[in-house]
Parts: C-alpha cells; structure tokens; sequence
C-alpha cells in the first residue's frame, strides 16, 4: 500500500498514471485506478491504453465502475471470490461478524461513515452497526465479553436484537434495555457487551447517545479539538445490573466528527508495555484529518498505527467507528 502507484491510486482514490513500455512519454500507458462501490474501495484496477485524454480518463473511470458492478453482483454468493481476497484463514467468529455488519464505507445525507476491524480475520467479540432511516443516523459498537466465538455469538445476538428494536421505532434507552433482555434471556448473565448506541438528526445535527458501559465517544471538531462526550454510563447489556439508562445530546457543527471505538484501540499495549492511550489515538485522528486525507484513509492510516504499537499482534479486538455530519455540504461527500 505505501510507496507503489497502485496503493497510491488506492489512498487518494483517483487515475494515476506511469509511462508504459520504456518510459516513452507519447504511450503506451499504464492505469492504476481506486474500484469503489460508493466510498467503499473494493480494490485497485490496472489497465494500459495508448492515450492519455479527457475521452481515455473517462473511459477508465467507467471500467473500474463496471467492474465494481460486476463484484458487487457476485460477492454476494460466490465463494470464489471470498477466496481470492482473503489473505489468510478466517475463525469462525470473524466469519459471523463480517456478514452481519454493514459495508464499512458509506456516503449520503450529508453524513460519511467508515468503519474498520482487526484483526480482521480473527476478531472474537466486537461488532459496529449503523443505518439511516426517517432523517437519524444510528450508530453502534459493541464489545462483547470474550475473544472466543461465544463472543461472536454474543455480538451477534446483540447486533440483531438492537437492530430488531430500532427498526420498530424504539428510543435509545429502551433499545439498549431489549438488548439486555434478549441477552439474558439467552445466556443468563454468563455474558454481556458493552456498547454504545447514538443516533444523529441529519437534518439539524443533534447527537443523542447512551453509554452502557463503554468507553464514551469523542467529538472532533474543526479538525483541532478532540473532546470526550461524558454520559453518566449504565451497567453492560447482559449483565443483570439494571443501572439507570440515561439518554445524552450534543450539537454538532458542520463538519464535526464522531468517533466510537472499542477498548482494545486504548489499552493495547505494545512490546514495551505502554498502552497506545486515547492522547495518541486522538492525535493520529487530528493528524490525518488535517492533512485533507479521506475519512476512509484517515481510518486506514490509523488502523496501521495501532496494528504497529501492537506489534502487528493485538492482544484485544481493535474496531473504530468514525461518521462525518456536512451539514448540507453534499459537494464533500464522496472523494
């Protein structure tokens, strides 16, 4: 991915173009262009042309969207392609999570969401969820107990139960409560999940969310300040503790950012024993952010950064959940 034409087609999600043959600069050319479904990057397609015009570009851009067309239509039941993309073998929990949850990339009602996993061919208990529907984002992370595939199943009976409430109209609080229910009603309190469950009014930016016990999410705004949303937390869904749940709003400006992550991102530690911290965590996010990065890449870059203070080897699932509210600025959606 870093230091090679296609990585960069990749990252900046654009045409990049390298002299074909000798290096002669009247052609042939060689193409490296981002293949998206939306802001999704499904991958990186080469292709060699003997111009390079207005007609040329174009002509690639509407390949690499046919291909994507093509992958799309098949991914869905073909083995095959799972085979062709996995670098490894996936454990069973990693093979429930990842079809359950939403694509990680997504742009449209002025919002723009990505989201990321590691590691992503053995994660055990973490899972994110987000849907638009009636003019809200809802957004989710959980974490469940465990990194077995008990805890998959946990996360997964989580992300089911709380979609089946939100989709019947449920407020947050109560949401979070069938969560429990459902979890205790199936496992006693052998097993819980922590989580956070948010909703954003697209059309005014109002950020309503509960903690049950959970890290909080942090509010990046200007592409400055990074600043922790406190919610007096309840007790972890499945738990049996039955805690008050209580119900927290925020304003958010055009612009801001909010980002929901699970604890393996902060209290990893590295080969010398220092946690990776939500200081550092934070910092990284500013970083990218200002260097007009995609938010897609930003998560990428940032994922790498983890997985390096891990030594490549997290000792706890690592997941980010980032969503962007334009507020009206539709021209800064896609890349």
């Amino acid at each position: 991915m870093e230091g090679t034409l296609p990585g960069r087609a990749y990252q900046r999600v654009d045409l990049v173009r390298e002299a074909g043959g000798q290096g002669a600069r009247n052609g042939p050319y060689r193409w490296w262009t981002a293949v998206t479904d939306g802001v999704e990057r499904l991958g990186v397609l080469r292709a060699d042309t003997d111009g390079d015009d207005a007609g040329t570009r174009e002509a690639l851009r509407a390949l690499a969207s046919l291909v994507a067309l093509l992958l799309l239509s098949k991914r869905s039941f073909s083995d095959s392609f799972a085979r062709l993309v996995r670098t490894a073998p996936m454990n069973v929990a990693a093979e429930l999570q990842w079809n359950l949850m939403p694509p990680p990339g997504y742009a449209g009602h002025d919002v723009t969401v990505g989201a990321l996993m590691e590691p992503a061919y053995a994660v055990g208990g973490d899972a994110f969820d987000y849907a638009v529907a009636d003019g809200t984002l809802h957004l989710s992370v959980f974490d469940a107990m465990g990194h077995d595939t008990t805890a998959g199943i946990t996360a997964n009976v989580a992300v089911a139960a709380c979609r089946n409430a939100r989709r019947r109209g449920t407020p947050l609080a109560e949401t979070s409560k069938a969560v429990e229910c459902t979890l205790v009603e199936q496992f006693g309190t052998s097993r819980y999940v922590t989580g956070i469950l948010a909703g954003l009014d697209l059309a005014t930016g109002e950020l309503t969310w509960v903690n049950r016990g959970h890290h909080p999410p942090v509010l990046i705004r200007g592409g400055r300040w990074a600043i922790p949303l406190s919610c007096p937390p309840a007790g972890p869904m499945g738990s049996g503790l039955e805690l008050p749940v209580r119900t927290c709003r925020e304003q958010l400006e055009p612009g801001d950012s909010v980002l929901m992550y699970t604890d393996g991102v902060v209290e990893g530690r590295g080969p010398d024993g220092a946690e990776f911290g939500l200081d550092r965590f934070t910092d990284l996010v500013l970083r990218h952010q200002s260097e007009q990065h995609t938010l897609h890449e930003t998560l990428r870059r940032l994922m790498r950064a983890v997985l390096e203070h891990h030594g490549e080897t997290p000792d706890d699932d690592v997941t980010v959940l980032l969503a962007r509210w334009r507020g009206g600025d539709h021209g800064v959606l896609t890349p």
